[in-house]
């Protein structure tokens, strides 16, 4: 099946288009996952034989013992699934393997995927891999009219190609201050659960914050900066009291690029 268009309208009223991943993408994207969580399983098993081996010397009582051995099992089972649940959540819906094939999870609103639902989705790889070999997930994306297997169903995700960058575009008023300014993301560490804590609603204030910048005479713009500020940054750890307009604009301009990569989805 070939990958087909989808348009996605947010609570905003935008219209959103992406380009569903299909069975290729994904399968290529899965078999790179699970080349490296070979890797690492072997590295278990060799690490497993290696610590019954040194236990010949310990006391006959204990060279039986199947704590090892029970480790092991838990570790695989943990890595094996939490790698997939860990890697969508904090990579913004990208396994090594999605981000080398260039796919993505989202939401069906078009939103980065949630906690609950890279939670969910995972969880049901266990359902999507019966009988052998994820035969059910492979029927399901390649008959679903959006190739989604159970656990999208259920958590509400689907699988899209990232946004290629478009070159040669002509850069916006407020990326062309942000430029003469210096400013880029590196300028403000901000770790993914707290980047994670803002909504829609603070990437709309602030996007419209950005849109309007440029336009708007300095005093306005001060007092629309001191209030924002005051809205945002104290979610980032950031002080506002005593700061001048300055570098409330810049921090919030910083702040910016960060939500922009978070919630703007454009092909």
């Amino acid at each position: 099946m070939n990958s087909e268009q989808m348009e996605v309208k947010t609570p905003e009223y935008v219209s959103l288009q992406f380009r569903l991943a299909g069975l290729g993408s994904r399968a290529a994207a899965f078999i790179i996952d699970q080349i490296l969580l070979g890797i690492i399983n072997v590295a278990i098993v060799i690490l497993l034989i290696v610590v019954i081996q040194g236990m010949s010397s310990l006391p006959a009582f204990l060279e039986n013992s199947t704590v090892p051995i029970a480790i092991a099992i838990i570790a695989l089972f943990i890595i094996n699934y939490g790698y997939f649940f860990v890697c969508e959540y904090f990579s913004g819906g990208r396994t090594l393997g999605k981000k080398l094939v260039g796919i993505r999870v989202i939401q069906d609103n078009g939103h980065s995927i949630t906690l609950l639902s890279s939670f969910i989705r995972n969880l049901l790889r266990l359902i999507d891999s019966l009988p052998t070999g994820y035969f059910l997930g492979i029927i399901m994306v390649f008959f679903h009219s959006k190739h989604k297997r159970l656990g999208d169903l259920v958590a509400g995700t689907i699988v899209v190609h990232e946004r290629k960058a478009k070159r040669k575009k002509k850069p916006s008023g407020i990326e062309k201050e942000i430029q003469e300014r210096g400013l880029a993301k590196e300028n403000l560490v901000i770790d993914e659960w707290t980047l994670k804590s803002f909504k829609a609603k603070d990437w709309k204030l602030i996007n419209t914050y950005a849109a309007r910048f440029m336009q708007l005479p300095k005093a306005e713009r001060d007092q629309m900066t001191r209030k924002i500020a005051d809205l945002l940054l104290p979610k980032i750890g950031v002080e506002v009291v005593g700061e001048s307009e300055e570098n409330l604009e810049n921090t919030l301009l910083v702040l910016y690029l960060h939500l922009k990569d978070e919630w703007e989805f454009e092909l």
